[in-house]
């Protein structure tokens, strides 16, 4: 995405450079931003980077200003020094020039540089192409309207079958969540064919006063929709790009923080109390996202460009946060050290108490739900190294780019690191359903600077878990009274908000109707995130849910007839075992050597588990979940009728897989099994 680059016209043989005069001065220009590159000086300390508006013929039309400050600490290498400079309009005309300082002493320009900046994508003779927003036609002089977003997303829709918009949801004031569904030639028809192509996800504008991530969102959208370069229609062909503009909609025509009840947005994805955050949540497990990315703005003028996070609370499968972070350490802040950005983690450059681990955050309740992401924050004001952005409009586009630039870095990533991807969300669903290791309420993996003291001289505190936020020992389940499950809340707006029941629904969580209440296993692919929103323990639960813990470890010898419930954990059944009818059966990290025969039950649920024999669910009035499971004999899934998809997931059968008459096919949440027989009926493609 970057044109090529203009050089400094070499000096005259009888003129050598002056002594610590900066040499081999570039320019490569990209969208709305231009990087500016150079040789190191022995003992610089900074750089300052001097841009003039220039006509055509070269001679300067504006005053020489700096705009840029490069220090050591901005990138991971220091060889080869880069600096994005961005603030101004795209597609004007400028020279640039660099000079060292040692120590505060400055020395002299390097030689001039001249070029024209890329004017904004699309050809404005071409429809489509053409459509600009009201951040664009106005110069970034005003930010674009509700208005306006919903009739430039309409036209994007209109003119060009690669784009469908549909509504997820409606703000508290009405307004419309829209969600732009990308592919090539076009973007699948269903939710559900969409998450079969492993779908990556921006959230564009959660707290209304931080619009600047929303323009290049609505910019990134119109590239995706009309660009025929290969690098564009290669992405679309192997995935779909989900882009949510706007999900605080109200807050954003107000320009505060919150929605229109006041509540922080970016506190809420876990509770779900507002009617914005349960559509992205509804959206999440819809749509299955494998990878996002969260935009915001930070206000500490001293830390970098694009301060970026991973999911850092300690229940987020270690998987899970390994490739996160290897997105942001070896993607982004390697590209950001090609380009000149300063991406680092959030906190860094005298960052305050921020990045921590409530499960309330997208950023951890993505991670929570097995899903690849970072947060991204745009640094608010200039600073110390962008000195022009005083001017607003240089502000706002560089925020706006900077996250455009940032953005497409990361459909890159997911394009080229796809099936790294796939495999750490496969291996933290099965660990997850397997109910392995303790419950962390609260606390955060550590974040070391990478490598230090680059790309900043600090990073996010520890934030580690006190010895209250830990639960060694895990149940199997929680149980709620119907009170707790359906009993009328008043957390939502107008004191009025959704039942628990309503929203582990929007969750997508498994829940098995008992006489005397409901049971949630954690035998479940967001393990994770159920205690800390079912347990008494938890900082910010719904509701204070019983504890059930297992009813069998240990060895059994001979046959095991269960009735009622029955929760097996690290347990050896030398026998088949049979579920009378209502029973329900949840077994982890358990071995059966026999056949297991579930009719007529209330559900059933397997993870990290064994079976030696055939496995047949028949005929289920509740959920049925089999992950991570080895099965030596046959699979049958026939005739369960709860409504909700089976889920058979992550799985070694050696046998045949049959599925049949079940209300809704079997889904392996695109986690591949593993089958050594034949695949009929509804499982034909699992």
């Amino acid at each position: 995405m970057t044109s090529t680059s203009a050089f400094a016209a070499p000096l005259p043989a009888f003129a050598a450079a002056e002594p610590n005069q900066v040499t081999d001065l570039t320019v490569s220009q990209a969208d709305g931003f231009a990087t500016v590159a150079w040789t190191p000086v022995p003992g610089a300390a900074d750089y300052q980077i001097e841009r003039t508006a220039v006509d055509a013929a070269n001679a300067p039309t504006g005053t020489p200003t700096v705009v840029g400050v490069w220090r050591p600490n901005r990138q991971i290498n220091n060889e080869t020094p880069t600096f994005a400079d961005a603030g101004f309009n795209p597609g004007t005309r400028f020279q640039w020039r660099v000079r060292a300082r040692i120590g505060t002493a400055e020395q002299p320009y390097s030689s001039p540089v001249f070029d024209t900046t890329k004017a904004p994508w699309g050809d404005p003779a071409v429809a489509g192409q053409n459509l600009r927003t009201q951040w664009e036609t106005t110069q970034a002089a005003q930010y674009t309207s509700d208005a306006n977003e919903y009739a430039y997303t309409a036209a994007v829709d209109q003119l060009s079958e690669r784009v469908r918009v549909v509504e997820i949801g409606r703000t508290v004031q009405n307004r419309p969540i829209n969600m732009l569904v990308i592919g090539y030639p076009t973007p699948p028809a269903t939710p559900a064919a969409v998450a079969a192509t492993s779908p990556l996800a921006v959230n564009c504008n959660v707290h209304g006063n931080e619009p600047g991530d929303r323009e290049a969102c609505l910019i990134m959208a119109r590239q995706l929709a009309f660009s025929n370069d290969a690098r564009t229609l290669g992405l679309l062909k192997n995935t779909t790009v989900l882009i949510v503009p706007t999900i605080n909609g109200d807050g954003r025509a107000a320009n505060t923080r919150g929605n229109t009840t006041g509540q922080d947005l970016n506190r809420d994805y876990s509770l779900i109390r507002q009617p914005e955050t349960a559509a992205y949540v509804r959206m999440l497990r819809d749509y299955r996202p494998v990878a996002g990315y969260d935009g915001h703005e930070y206000g500490n003028n001293q830390a970098g460009d694009l301060p970026m996070l991973p999911p850092r609370h300690q229940n987020v499968a270690q998987q899970i946060f390994d490739e996160s972070l290897d997105m942001i350490e070896n993607h982004m802040y390697v590209e950001g050290a090609k380009d000149g950005w300063w991406a680092c983690p959030y906190g860094c450059a005298n960052g305050s108490g921020v990045g921590l681990s409530e499960e309330t955050i997208l950023r951890n309740t993505l991670g929570l739900k097995n899903t690849v992401n970072s947060l991204l924050e745009l640094r608010s004001s200039g600073g110390a190294t962008r000195p022009d952005e005083g001017n607003t409009a240089n502000n706002r586009r560089r925020k706006t780019f900077s996250a455009l630039w940032t953005f497409n870095q990361f459909m890159d990533y997911h394009h080229n690191q796809l099936s790294d991807i796939k495999k750490a969300r496969g291996e933290a669903i099965e660990f997850q359903a397997g109910n392995n290791g303790r419950i962390v309420f609260r606390g955060s993996r550590v974040v070391p600077l990478h490598p230090a003291p680059h790309p900043g001289e600090a990073g996010p505190r520890e934030d580690l878990p006190t010895p209250d936020m830990i639960l060694d020992n895990a149940p199997c389940a929680y149980k709620l009274t119907e009170a707790q499950y359906n009993g009328a809340r008043t957390d939502g707006p107008n004191d009025v908000g959704a039942t628990v029941a309503e929203r582990i629904a929007a969750h997508g969580w498994k829940v098995v109707k008992v006489a005397d209440g409901y049971v949630v296993p954690l035998a479940q692919p967001e393990r994770g995130l159920i205690p800390l929103l079912l347990d008494e323990q938890g900082e910010e639960e719904w509701v204070s849910g019983e504890r059930v813990y297992p009813t069998l470890t240990g060895r059994h010898n001979g046959p095991l007839t269960i009735s009622g419930f029955a929760c097996l954990s690290g347990a050896t059944v030398n026998g088949p075992v049979n579920l009378r009818p209502g029973a329900t059966l949840v077994a982890t990290n358990t071995t059966i050597s026999g056949p297991v025969n579930a009719a007529n039950a209330a559900g059933v649920f397997f993870g990290d588990s064994s079976v030696r024999g055939p496995l047949q669910v028949a005929n289920t009035n509740g959920p049925v979940t089999v992950i991570g499971t080895n099965v030596s004999g046959p699979v049958n899934l026939v005739n369960n009728t709860n409504g909700a998809a089976p889920y058979f997931a992550g799985n070694s059968v050696s046998g045949p897989l049959n599925c049949a008459g079940n209300s809704t096919a079997p889904t392996n949440l695109e986690v591949r099994n593993v089958v050594n027989g034949p695949r009929a009926g509804q499982c034909s493609t699992l």
